[in-house]
């Protein structure tokens, strides 16, 4: 294992927490969470540890982050939340950097949300967005 990759671990394992804004997967993709009104914007670094084969962020790691910051964005304002369904369009690769995906309501029910999420490159530039529907727990 070469070192940045014990050194993600080590991020990863961190002091235990799975809580909101510290949880095993968001410490292992180094994940930083910031609100913006009625927005969650979940950054992180592209590293190629999470590379696919092809040199570029696997697109699991993306879903990931995009439900990540639509998850943190209905916790803040309504309680926790479930995924039901989630639909994800992928536009351009991300090879480096840092990606932001940024998360806002569609729709607000009484226990089903409607929410989406945008992931942007270094440049601004859309790469993908994910549509998703929320119930409270």
């Amino acid at each position: 294992m070469d070192d940045q990759a014990k050194a993600i671990l080590e991020r990863a394992l961190g002091d235990g927490r799975q809580e909101f804004g510290s949880f095993f997967l968001s410490r292992l993709f180094g994940m930083e969470v910031a609100y913006e009104g009625e927005t969650c914007t979940v950054r992180f670094p592209a590293d190629p540890p999470f590379f696919n084969p092809q040199g570029s962020l696997h697109g699991g790691v993306l879903a990931t982050a995009l439900d990540i910051s639509m998850g943190h964005l209905l916790k803040k304002h309504f309680g926790a939340g479930a995924t039901i369904e989630m639909k994800v369009q992928y536009f351009a690769a991300a090879r480096g950097g840092t990606v932001a995906c940024q998360s806002s309501f569609l729709k607000k029910g009484r226990r089903t949300f409607f929410l989406q999420s945008t992931a942007r490159d270094d440049a601004g530039e859309s790469i993908a967005h994910a549509t998703s529907t929320w119930k409270l727990l």
